[in-house]
């Protein structure tokens, strides 16, 4: 049976929780649809990924869409290290009602936002079900103040990568000219083509010599999952080789805030225009939104 004490915790929940939901509304009155959720992944580590989802993020608020990056890196905060900050709450302090999300929210660069992620996963399939319920409805918020939501994942082919991958609306794969890197990527797609055939891939080469090698690995991995697979991959674009995004990282600064007009920092602003359009051109059903996300990570991480 509820005590007092329970009883009168969950009435302060939901009055927290409530005041959160009405501090979202104040940021955005008009605004219904739901955000498109966007998962960036690897085969491997090393190729870049975290760099490409931290200037990516920037170009994409350059156009006016509202960003937020939730780093599912869980343990090693490359998006803290890279922006240079250190959040002062994770995931973790919504997850155990805590903090709401609005509260957990780290300013980036250029209005981005972004939330740490922690030990979330490990967390996260601890809870009871009326604990979850709670983290979604509290979750949700960042619907309402953001029309992309970027997570980077850990690198590799495990299980807590995979569920992310397959719960998000779309993926960035990212992949070098290196044969390992392509042979880890492709093993990546394989395990999603056996999962949802009908999972979008965007494929992004990083680090590439010129266009010509990387338009050739594109079009080779496009060509192999289709035939040997049945997936049809997306061709997002390229970054090319840059000593600058090196000079940046030990900066501890995003590329785009350092070197902006450098020739790696202008291919991510292509890979963002086409990103952008893109965008613009899905419907609402293509967009599920951080709610939906969660119920399906959740779901993933379990089975």
């Amino acid at each position: 049976m509820m005590d007092q004490a329970d009883r009168l915790r969950q009435i302060i929940d939901s009055l927290k929780l409530k005041q959160a939901a009405a501090q979202a509304n104040l940021l955005n009155t008009v605004r219904k649809k739901t955000s498109k959720v966007i998962t960036v992944t690897s085969g491997k580590g090393g190729v870049g990924k975290t760099n490409v989802t931290v200037n990516l993020a920037i170009a994409l608020s350059e156009l006016g869409l509202r960003v937020v990056i939730l780093d599912a890196d869980f343990g090693l905060a490359n998006i803290d290290v890279l922006f240079g900050i250190i959040p002062k709450y994770t995931l973790v302090d919504v997850i155990y009602n805590r903090k709401n999300i609005l509260e957990v929210l780290a300013d980036g660069p250029k209005n981005i936002k972004f939330v740490s992620g922690g030990s979330g996963v490990e967390e996260l399939v601890k809870l009871e079900r009326n604990q979850l319920e709670r983290f979604v409805d509290n979750i949700a918020l960042l619907d309402k103040i953001s029309d992309i939501i970027i997570i980077d994942t850990g690198a590799g082919l495990s299980d807590n990568v995979m569920s992310f991958v397959m719960a998000a609306d779309e993926v960035l794969l990212v992949t070098t000219p290196e044969p390992t890197s392509i042979t880890d990527a492709y093993a990546l797609i394989k395990m999603v083509a056996h999962r949802d055939k009908d999972k979008t891939i965007r494929l992004i080469v990083n680090k590439a010599e010129n266009a010509i090698e990387a338009n050739d690995i594109l079009n080779k991995l496009s060509m192999v999952a289709d035939k040997f697979l049945d997936l049809k991959l997306n061709s997002l674009g390229y970054i090319l080789q840059d000593d600058h995004v090196t000079k940046a990282v030990k900066m501890q600064q995003p590329l785009a805030l350092s070197f902006p007009k450098s020739q790696a920092y202008r291919n991510v602003r292509d890979l963002s225009r086409t990103l952008a359009n893109m965008h613009e051109d899905t419907t609402e059903k293509n967009n599920t939104g951080i709610k939906s996300f969660v119920g399906r990570l959740v779901k993933f991480l379990n089975t």
